[in-house]
């Protein structure tokens, strides 16, 4: 009698409490996966270096951690490594003195309205308008040794020009334990630049640069340098052809 009665009270138990057989077995279900939210989920997509600012031509999905046992807490490690590891500081550099930025100004040459006139005493590129006007800005010019002057035409014009060194720069950098590669193809790390503009049949260019803070310098081989953007805007307002003074 008593085998009978155990179960049988167990069964009424179980029914009493409202509790199915079936909803007492989820519990040994799987449960739904932890989401979690974009907000919280920003650190991790920072640590795979999709920081703003940072463009990646293939986009792949970053998948949320999955949670696992953790192992147990080693605070006096974790504390250490964090005293024995310094600090990372940002180098800063140089930022462009004002006075390079473009801007109108009061002209009163005597070329013509289109014409470039590039002053490499105050490093200065002027493009002629008219009424007395001109539209200047900062360039980079000829270091101690490389300075010229004259009068030539554009010939060309290129859009992230390729970079050719010349055979006598390469030799010369090589003396100085430096090595130029015979070609590289346009692009941000090219040193002309977003815009080249090719000047008569020398080796010279007005061209773009990299290194912005250089700008109101002698630093470059007899090339005028002018920041990307600076450039990208001369070069949508002359054509080849245009008669380029440099003084």
């Amino acid at each position: 009698m008593k085998r009978v009665l155990f179960p049988v009270l167990g069964a009424m138990a179980v029914f009493a409490s409202g509790v199915t057989p079936s909803a007492a077995d989820d519990r040994y279900a799987d449960r739904p996966p932890v989401m979690v939210s974009p907000d919280l989920s920003a650190p991790w997509v920072l640590q795979l270096g999709n920081a703003p600012g940072i463009v990646r031509q293939n986009r792949q999905v970053v998948q949320q951690p999955r949670l696992r046992s953790a192992q147990p807490a080693q605070p006096d490690r974790v504390r250490t490594a964090a005293v024995q590891a310094p600090a990372k500081r940002v180098a800063m550099r140089p930022q462009i003195n004002p006075i390079y930025l473009p801007q109108e100004v009061a002209y009163d040459g005597p070329q013509k309205p289109g014409t470039i006139v590039i002053d490499t005493t105050q490093n200065f590129l002027f493009l002629i308008e008219k009424n007395g006007k001109a539209r200047r800005y900062g360039v980079g010019t000829g270091k101690p040794g490389f300075e010229w002057s004259g009068t030539h035409k554009i010939t060309n014009k290129r859009e992230w020009p390729d970079w050719r060194p010349p055979a006598q720069m390469i030799k010369r950098e090589a003396a100085k334990g430096r090595y130029l590669p015979t070609y590289l193809a346009g692009g941000m790390e090219n040193p002309l630049g977003a815009r080249a503009l090719y000047l008569g049949t020398t080796e010279y260019r007005i061209h773009g640069t990299n290194q912005p803070w250089t700008i109101g310098g002698a630093v470059s081989s007899g090339c005028i340098r002018m920041r990307n953007e600076d450039v990208v805007d001369l070069y949508e307002r002359v054509n080849v052809g245009t008669t380029v003074e440099v003084i």
